[in-house]
């Protein structure tokens, strides 16, 4: 049997390798062709394109945790095989797109697909990863995530050379092989009785978490246009928030909810959370900031404009190797604080240093350095206390939840850096003092919300402390009762060792 498995992981992982990649690298393709749809739209401003990458993002980040149900109920061969193929009739959908609202439909279906694919695709990997293979088998599956998105702006840029619909149209061939090759390669278990019958997902549950989002989104994004205090934009914000809060309600009575919120209140998961939904803020609105930079101001193609960003996600999955170690000697909270305030430092770099006349090496590439190396420190280091932090029964639960913090964070990023900026800006028509000005003030946003991030996490720092001190009164009380002597720094830290601290 184990000789079965070591057979089947490669096949296996490569199929997955291929269906993970597409959904990844659809997560950044789109910032750098941007402009490019803008243009073929007639002039689209960049409120309305915004929706294109908004859209994606709600969608996928509100489906994540019900579609891992829907998976596990269905069995994960069909579930990934079907978000490949409704990935692949979205894509193409996207590249026949004659209008930005035809092309944000098709967004929300490809999100969809792409939201079934990538709970399936772990679960498949690790059925036929050999238990002394899983662990890396799960470093592999994450490793993707990360040159997904160092490759995704240059690919984009490759892509939009030649047309941007190519951005969406190449997802099709990729696809159709995937398929094929799944159909052969993908183990064939079927799901268990016990998952077949469990609790369905909170469809209803996803929806209403959808329209909160949208809506605040869409608030924030004409909040420029309509004013702060029109009753439209106030309305917006009132309905999202009673949408939130029916959320909330549903949530609590819900046998599988989206949010499971008992696991909010465990310390050190609320905390990363927190922190993820803010870092994930500044992280959204910084790439769509520099690559509007790079294209609108600097007047640099796509592919160029690719190129200048890829510098720092390439330094991600480096950092995030090297991060592990630190946290677990000094605890997650001074890491990802660090990482933050390495990220806010990159941006006031940009702030200080831009000008209106090129200058990639002294004026980019610093600030592009300095905020791959924040991500690489803070978004790892976030997602492994969060789901540390929880009993190992739930850790799927927990990386589901904090993944989709972040890309929920990643949704109000773009959108407050439109009402930032505003259409003008971001349309191709910022120039001169206007441009400087406008940019700087979205660079002073994105580095304020990091430093946001890192005073969040430095409170792990307490949330660590408490969950060790808790660690120690269990044993001490304990060896009491056995009439023992307790050892000392013999119990564990549980934030390193997956013991849930509210436990």
């Amino acid at each position: 049997m184990a000789v079965d498995r070591q057979a089947r992981l490669a096949p296996t992982f490569a199929v997955v390798a291929a269906g993970i990649a597409m959904v990844n690298l659809d997560l950044f393709v789109c910032n750098v062709a941007l402009p490019s749809i803008g243009r073929a739209f007639h002039g689209a401003g960049l409120g309305d394109l915004s929706w294109v990458l908004n859209a994606y993002a709600i969608i996928f980040a509100a489906l994540l945790v019900p579609a891992g149900r829907a998976a596990d109920r269905i069995g994960r061969r069909t579930a990934f095989l079907a978000g490949v193929v409704v990935f692949a009739l979205a894509s193409a959908a996207c590249a026949l797109a004659t209008g930005v609202w035809m092309l944000v439909a098709a967004r929300a279906i490809q999100a969809a697909g792409g939201a079934l694919l990538m709970p399936a695709s772990l679960g498949l990997l690790l059925s036929v990863a050999p238990p002394a293979r899983r662990a890396a088998a799960i470093r592999g599956w994450t490793a993707i995530g990360g040159v997904a998105a160092a490759l995704g702006p240059v690919i984009g840029g490759l892509l939009v050379e030649a047309n941007w619909r190519w951005v969406f149209l190449i997802n099709v061939p990729v696809a159709a092989v995937t398929l094929v090759a799944g159909l052969r390669a993908l183990p064939r278990a079927s799901a268990t009785a016990a998952e077949r019958g469990g609790p369905r997902p909170d469809i209803a549950g996803a929806v209403i978490l959808t329209a909160a989002v949208g809506l605040l989104a869409l608030a924030l994004v004409k909040a420029d246009n309509w004013g702060w205090s029109s009753a439209r934009v106030l309305g917006l914000i009132a309905a999202a928030a009673v949408l939130g809060a029916v959320f909330a309600y549903r949530s609590a009575r819900h046998a599988a909810p989206v949010i499971e919120l008992h696991m909010l209140r465990l310390p050190a998961f609320g905390t990363a959370t927190a922190a993820s939904v803010l870092f994930g803020t500044a992280f959204g609105a910084m790439l769509l900031l520099v690559t509007l930079w790079c294209q609108d101001v600097w007047g640099w193609s796509a592919l160029r404009a690719g190129l200048a960003v890829a510098p720092g996600p390439l330094m991600v999955p480096f950092l995030s190797v090297g991060a592990g170690p630190l946290a677990r000697r000094v605890g997650p909270g001074p890491v990802a604080a660090l990482g933050c305030a390495v990220y806010a430092g990159g941006c006031a770099f940009w702030r200080l240093s831009l000008e209106l006349t090129p200058d990639y090496p002294a004026h980019m590439l610093p600030g592009m350095l300095m905020t791959g190396i924040g991500v690489g420190l803070t978004l790892p280091t976030l997602v492994s206390a969060a789901v540390s932090a929880v009993p190992p029964a739930r850790f799927a639960t927990g990386s589901g939840i904090v993944t989709m913090a972040r890309q929920l964070g990643i949704v109000l990023g773009v959108a407050v850096l439109v009402t930032v900026l505003g259409t003008p800006a971001g349309s191709g028509s910022a120039s001169g003092a206007r441009a400087l000005a406008t940019f700087g003030h979205g660079f002073v946003l994105i580095g304020s919300l990091a430093a946001t991030a890192g005073l969040a996490s430095l409170l792990l720092i307490a949330s660590r402390r408490r969950a060790t001190a808790a660690a120690i009164e269990t044993t001490a009380a304990g060896t009491t009762v056995t009439g023992t002597t307790a050892v000392p720094g013999a119990s564990r830290d549980p934030v390193v060792t997956g013991e849930s601290s509210g436990a």
